[in-house]
């Protein structure tokens, strides 16, 4: 029996399911991502046998096994529910699984860094018989090199020792029998039966399961899209998890109505306090009066719970133009917090003196020398934080 977490309690609102990648938790994988969506949706995870709130594995099973138990799981939660699927690497392969076994419960699916065939199966089965002799510190080494894409570690070092962490105190025998049920899990000639929306999300360096494999099966499904997220390897939705945030968003959007002035106004905060950070929203809020009160509902409303959240165009895009735009009519105070909001949003120095130096030949270069100087002090003051 798997154990569900709850990362999003909306149980009036449509199911979306997410599944962990081998050796990781659904909070640490997945936890920050579930909580940027702006879909309106109930959101559980499912924790792999032995690994974060998993029970350890009492028997063997196969990736078959694995996606009976996630319907057995659906109908703990929801008897009989459609769902929304989305998994990473192991997670992802159950998701293929679902949607050949039970393709009336699965809506639409979103597959991140997995194959129809993940790895070879001597591999696996070396590793589950390593793992078994040593533990699993015995494959952490392996694991930091497969799973991160380049300065990962350096930019989120409490995300990866949390993942880390969690695979440190997985139980062997259970992440043996995963590395089991991998070797056997092959589904390649089955994909063009699989007849829901699915959308394929790859990391342009990830080794375990590279762009090739998602690649595939986008072009094999019959209803399938492909996505490469640059920088990231085998761990997506921790990685870059507003970028997975807004594919997540597009890709199940519903057909269900607009969203109220309530709901689209809770988005905003969301997304604002994701950019700007809690402690610049927090000072923000404490400081409205009754004069301004409603100018804050619409900059939430609008500003950040129409604008930012609409998935045309990702947030380092966002940036990039808000920047501009800040520059060109001399919002220094403005752009002093979107500088903030532009390494927020993944965007390095280099990238943002780019952006400045493409302003100076649009905008004039005083407006951009007054930005560089602006943005120095800014960058400077993050350098000293970090």
């Amino acid at each position: 029996m798997l154990t569900p977490v709850t990362l999003v309690d909306a149980p009036g609102r449509p199911l979306l399911l997410l599944g962990p990648s081998l050796g990781t938790s659904v909070e640490t994988l997945w936890g920050r991502c579930a909580r940027l969506l702006r879909g309106d949706f109930h959101v559980v995870g499912w924790e792999l046998p032995g690994h974060g709130e998993g029970t350890p594995a009492s028997a063997g099973f196969g990736v078959a096994g694995l996606a009976k138990a996630v319907l057995d799981l659906v109908d703990r939660v929801r008897p009989g529910a459609v769902f929304r699927y989305a998994g990473d690497s192991v997670g992802g392969a159950v998701g293929l699984q679902l949607l050949l076994d039970a393709p009336h419960r699965v809506e639409s699916a979103v597959l991140l860094c997995t194959a129809a065939k993940i790895g070879e199966s001597g591999g696996w089965r070396q590793r589950a018989e390593t793992v078994r002799a040593e533990g699993t510190q015995a494959v952490v080494a392996g694991s930091i090199q497969r799973w991160f894409g380049p300065g990962f570690v350096t930019r989120e070092p409490d995300a990866a020792e949390a993942l880390l962490d969690v695979l440190r105190g997985a139980d062997p025998e259970s992440y043996a029998k995963i590395c089991e049920a991998l070797a056997s899990f092959d589904v390649r000639a089955r994909l063009g039966r699989i007849t829901a929306p699915v959308l394929a999300v790859a990391g342009s360096d990830d080794q375990p399961t590279p762009p090739e494999g998602l690649e595939a099966i986008a072009t094999q499904v019959r209803d399938g899209r492909f996505v490469v997220l640059d920088g990231v390897a085998h761990l997506a939705p921790a990685e870059q998890p507003e970028r997975v945030a807004e594919l997540l968003d597009e890709h199940f959007r519903t057909e269900e109505g607009e969203r109220t002035i309530g709901q689209t106004r809770d988005a905003g905060m969301a997304v604002r306090r994701a950019v700007l950070g809690d402690a610049h929203v927090d000072r923000a809020v404490a400081g409205t009066t009754p004069f301004t009160r409603d100018f804050q509902e619409l900059i939430t409303a609008y500003a950040w719970g129409e604008i930012w959240t609409r998935p045309g165009l990702d947030r380092r895009s966002r940036s990039i133009i808000t920047m501009t735009a800040l520059v060109a009519l001399g919002h220094h105070e403005e752009l002093a917090m979107h500088v903030r909001a532009a390494r927020t949003n993944g965007l390095t120095d280099d990238e943002i003196k780019e952006v400045l130096l493409q302003t100076a030949i649009y905008c004039g270069v005083p407006a951009a020398n007054t930005a560089f100087r602006i943005a120095q002090r800014v960058l400077d003051e993050l350098g000293e934080r970090s």
